[in-house]
């Protein structure tokens, strides 16, 4: 099937370096990806928590490939990958995708970054690559919706080091001068809605203060054309299977199977990103 995207829409992803797709998985489809998630046995056993400079955590779950759990079918349906690949002009595999889970009062902020802040180290010479955010929960300013600065994929790679509070972010003196002229938008999204942003779209997102958790998956992609030239903790090309857009509904609560073995268990850093920055 086609890109998602209407030709305006297409525009507007030029220009700003993300689309919001409303009801990319209808309530049935988000409903399957929401229990399957929370109940998958391997997927809660890969759980770890990242902290903001204030001590509260995010919990998260990484993967590398899909696989034929339901929210991998997810990432591997015709809306999905055909959108990414009119987005980065060709072929895409999966790069890999995570849960970020902000639990209700406890849930921890993220700071400034670019994806590809921390992707260009993996050994990915161009920022051809992007993410979709699907929204689990309802998403608020409240609960840390996600925030990003209109247009900033067009200001390149930013450095990228160690923080205030041990979080790896984007130069906080670019950034200043990013807000003094970008609009920065949050990212409101229903459940089911998905968020398709480019790799150097500069976003982050606060604390959640609010009483409802904020559950959320993302997709991430990378150019088949911009194979990593080395090895790294994500993988290296690897074609990625496209599934029917039925698929989700047919697979019900499916979770990983035992033998996927595709959560990351290791969560270091390369030695670029280990150094401090900021004024």
């Amino acid at each position: 099937m086609p890109s998602l995207f209407t030709a305006q829409q297409r525009l507007e992803y030029e220009r700003d370096g993300f689309v919001v797709i409303r009801s990319l998985f209808d309530a049935e489809e988000t409903g399957l990806l929401r229990a399957a998630i929370e109940t998958d046995p391997q997927l809660r056993e890969s759980l770890y928590d990242r902290h903001d400079a204030s001590g509260k955590a995010t919990r998260m779950a990484t993967w590398n490939h899909p696989g034929d759990s339901v929210y991998g079918l997810a990432a591997r349906t015709h809306r999905v990958v055909d959108t990414m690949e009119d987005m980065l002009g060709g072929e895409v595999y999966h790069y890999h995708s995570k849960l970020t889970a902000k639990e209700p009062k406890v849930g921890g902020a993220w700071e400034w970054h670019q994806d590809y802040g921390y992707w260009y180290h993996n050994g990915c010479v161009f920022p051809f690559m992007a993410s979709v955010m699907v929204a689990l929960d309802q998403t608020t300013r409240e609960n840390g919706c996600l925030q990003v600065l209109r247009g900033s994929h067009l200001a390149g790679r930013v450095d990228h080091g160690v923080l205030p509070g041990e979080q790896v972010g984007a130069d906080p003196r670019r950034v200043d001068e990013m807000l003094k002229s970008l609009d920065l938008v949050y990212a409101e999204l229903d459940p089911g809605d998905g968020l398709f942003f480019h790799a150097n779209v500069m976003h982050r997102s606060d604390q959640n203060r609010s009483d409802h958790r904020r559950w959320t998956v993302l997709f991430c992609y990378n150019a088949a054309r911009n194979n990593p030239y080395m090895e790294h903790h994500h993988p290296q090309y690897t074609p990625l299977h496209k599934v029917s857009d039925d698929a989700v509904k047919a697979a019900g609560i499916k979770h990983a199977q035992a033998d996927d073995n595709h959560f990351r268990k290791t969560f270091a850093n390369p030695p670029e990103l280990k150094k401090r920055i900021g004024v």
